[in-house]
């Protein structure tokens, strides 16, 4: 018979394979799973948005920006996944989130800039996200109304109550208890993101084999009675605005690295993930980019599955906007989970003692429900669909988040943790190499806020708040 000693040794043993090198329960995560998270995020409603960008750029610039911003990102996001542990990218201490690692690398004044933007951005998101899913389910009641009055029919319907109802909605799902709870939600979403892009590419196709296909342009819509030389200028940095806004997952690039097991190392394991999740973007998008813009030429509507571009067949083109409805749902709490988890966070860490805080309560949907956290995330969710109900503006919100976010956290960041982890001297050839990297990049999304703070402005002016129908 086994001692007493030996049995405890075996409870130690088995305990010891349940949690991992940190204390924590152990991770499940792989490369497949990585790729979902990183699909789900990526492949967002602004793909939608690429063929309009592909008018203003033009069939060069278009494909050109599209893959230089593909390199780019695979390059830097190597760079993020390689310091996750600190300092050793293998057997170092990991870092639970992206302003933990600057942090570590880069010190205090780093971390306060990083978590400014990084949070600042996922909040920003979740407002773009409350916007596009109202906007597509207005899109599926006006597919049905033109299909019925004729679509000369006068079919304008306000985004307000669409909204209030995906709030609603963000309200419940907003309760579950942290990231790793999300594969199946984050898998569902992936799904449909992939449903609505081939169904707005399919469509597209549609209109080239009916020989009804639009003239476009090498170098984007000409200057002209219609556009002038400066509007032209202000589209094309709105038009870099959407597609960098596509190629962004760093606000929860961590988040999806914690999920991953330790064997093989996660740094691997995410650059893997990087390049596929990343490589089927950059295919996606070409592929939206180019048909939409090859369909309807100069006058590529700003979403091609809402700007009606298609009105028929209607059942598919609500079906698409079913797909990015769905998808959206689960985006946004892909998005929102890092933004609770670190104010709760900081709440616990200076009131460590505080029974609202802490306790939880137990239901019968399968996890345990915490006042502080019901009445917090609560809070954020109404906020966050009372802005998107003031400024309802696609095209320009999408811009505006994606240059808040491509410099300093797809490119400055990992570039500089870079520039630290590996001891790479001042003024050598490689430090010079990447710092003029993040000067170009830097002056792309200077370009695109301008821009698209402009648009806004101009539409704030032409709409009353909370009246815009669309």
């Amino acid at each position: 018979m086994d001692t007493e000693e030996e049995k405890g040794h075996a409870s130690m043993r088995l305990s010891s394979t349940e949690v991992d090198d940190d204390g924590r329960t152990k991770r499940t995560g792989n490369v497949v799973t990585a790729t979902t998270h990183i699909i789900t995020v990526v492949v967002g409603a602004g793909v939608l948005a690429l063929a309009w960008a592909m008018a203003q750029l033009g069939w060069i610039a278009g494909i050109a920006v599209m893959v230089m911003f593909a390199c780019i990102s695979i390059y830097t996001y190597n760079l993020i996944a390689d310091c996750y542990r600190y300092p050793d990218p293998v057997t170092g201490k990991r870092n639970y989130t992206y302003m933990q690692a600057v942090h570590a690398y880069l010190g205090g004044k780093m971390y306060v800039f990083c978590g400014l933007i990084q949070y600042g951005k996922l909040a920003g998101v979740t407002i773009g996200y409350t916007i596009t899913t109202s906007t597509s389910l207005v899109a599926i009641r006006k597919a049905i109304c033109f299909h019925k009055k004729g679509h000369q029919a006068y079919c304008k319907f306000s985004n307000n109550p669409y909204m209030i109802a995906f709030g609603i909605l963000q309200i419940f799902l907003s309760q579950i208890p942290n990231f790793h709870k999300l594969t199946f939600i984050s898998t569902i979403a992936a799904l449909s993101s992939f449903g609505y892009a081939f169904i707005g590419s399919g469509l597209s196709l549609g209109v080239l084999f009916s020989g009804k296909g639009e003239t476009t342009r090498l170098f984007g819509i000409k200057v002209g009675p219609e556009l002038s030389g400066e509007e032209k200028v202000w589209k094309v940095f709105s038009a870099l605005g959407n597609i960098a806004l596509a190629c962004s997952f760093a606000t929860v690039v961590y988040d999806i690295m914690d999920t991953l097991k330790s064997d093989p190392p996660e740094s691997i394991q995410m650059k893997k993930a990087n390049v596929l999740g990343i490589t089927a973007m950059t295919i996606l998008f070409l592929l939206c980019g180019s048909l939409g813009y090859a369909a309807f030429g100069d006058q590529t509507p700003g979403n091609i599955l809402t700007g009606f571009g298609f009105y028929e067949p209607h059942w598919l083109v609500a079906l698409g906007n079913v797909c990015i409805i769905a998808h959206m749902v689960g985006a946004y709490q892909v998005l929102a989970q890092p933004l609770f988890r670190i104010v709760e966070m900081g709440a616990n860490l200076a009131w460590p003692q505080s029974t609202f805080l802490n306790k939880e309560y137990p239901t019968k949907i399968g996890f345990n429900l915490n006042l502080f956290k019901l009445i917090w995330r609560t809070i954020y969710v109404i906020i966050a669909t009372i802005i998107a109900m003031a400024m309802p503006f696609f095209n320009e919100f999408l811009a505006l988040l994606g240059a808040i976010g491509f410099w300093p956290l797809i490119v400055f960041f990992p570039i500089q943790m870079h520039i630290s982890q590996k001891q790479i001297r001042t003024l050598s050839s490689k430090w010079c190499v990447l710092q003029m990297l993040s000067l170009v990049c830097f002056l792309v999304s200077v370009a695109a806020g301008v821009s698209s703070v402009r648009g806004i402005m101009e539409n704030i002016n032409k709409y009353k708040l909370f009246m815009y129908k669309q």
